[in-house]
């Protein structure tokens, strides 16, 4: 409940704060410098971003076929236990 109250808190901040006076009556007219940061900000973002997406590919691919080895080491295992039991237990 305190996490969700801070963070209304600062969220009425921020838009305080990018909220053009002359338009809304009040605010602090940061918008300017708002769309500037984001422009600046977008391309290092993305960066991130694409670089994550990669290393949860990798991450994927890696589980995807350690998954594979265990599937195929599960049926080698079903199929020596198969012929390794008695004929009396079969019945």
């Amino acid at each position: 409940m305190k996490a969700l109250l801070i963070g209304i808190v600062i969220l009425a901040a921020a838009v305080f704060a990018a909220l053009p006076p002359h338009i809304a009556g009040f605010g602090l007219g940061w918008w300017g410098d708002v769309l500037v940061f984001l422009r600046g900000g977008l391309p290092v973002i993305a960066v991130f971003i694409a670089a994550i997406a990669v290393f949860i590919g990798i991450a994927d691919m890696k589980d995807r076929a350690e998954a594979k080895k265990e599937e195929e080491a599960a049926a080698k295992e079903g199929a020596a236990g198969e012929n390794t039991e008695p004929d009396a237990q079969k019945k």
